[in-house]
């Protein structure tokens, strides 16, 4: 019998990219490839960024099939994970200017730090936020759909759309720390 293999244009992307494999305590304990380090819930780091327009809105975008993790779903946030020796700042820039098409684009604000653990995902997460008066162009290989919404219109649909469940985790906890004012 003959292993089947997806065709290169229908295989996940970055499956063998190197992370940082971190403790609880975000330290890093080891490396392993991202295809390894999600297959045994290897807990590696993550980085998310908020984008707005000059006019305030937000950039949400579907993520394409053939993403490794929460594939076809829609995000609030770009971003990414974080490189083996790479650090949550570089992450967050890299993964903004790759996604978004665009470069020169400002260094990202860090805003909070947060574990995100499910019974299959685990990751430190470093959340963002970045203006961008830039035209986007967002990577295809990335990004199937993308526009600019009022935070109003991204509230209406956040039980309307299958959402990445690490990016409405991030949202909603950006929106309570907003509430309480930390941010």
């Amino acid at each position: 019998m003959t292993e089947h293999r997806p065709h290169p244009a229908q295989a996940p992307l970055d499956a063998d990219e190197v992370l940082d494999v971190v403790d609880e305590r975000d330290r890093v304990v080891g490396q392993a490839p991202r295809a390894v380090a999600y297959a045994r819930r290897l807990r590696t780091r993550c980085a998310f960024v908020l984008v707005r327009d000059a006019d305030d809105r937000v950039f949400v975008h579907r993520r394409t099939p053939r993403k490794l993790v929460f594939p076809s779903h829609y995000d609030m946030f770009v971003g990414g994970v974080v490189g083996a020796g790479e650090t949550y700042d570089e992450a967050a820039l890299r993964e903004a200017e790759e996604e978004l098409g665009v470069s020169g684009l400002p260094r990202p604000e860090p805003l909070f730090r947060f574990l995100y653990e499910t019974p299959e995902h685990t990751w430190w997460s470093a959340v963002y936020q970045v203006r961008c008066t830039l035209p986007v162009a967002p990577q295809e290989s990335e990004i199937d759909w993308h526009a600019f919404l009022p935070e109003e219109e991204l509230a209406r649909q956040l039980d309307a759309w299958a959402w990445t469940p690490d990016g409405l985790a991030a949202y909603r906890e950006l929106l309570a720390r907003r509430a309480a004012g930390e941010v």
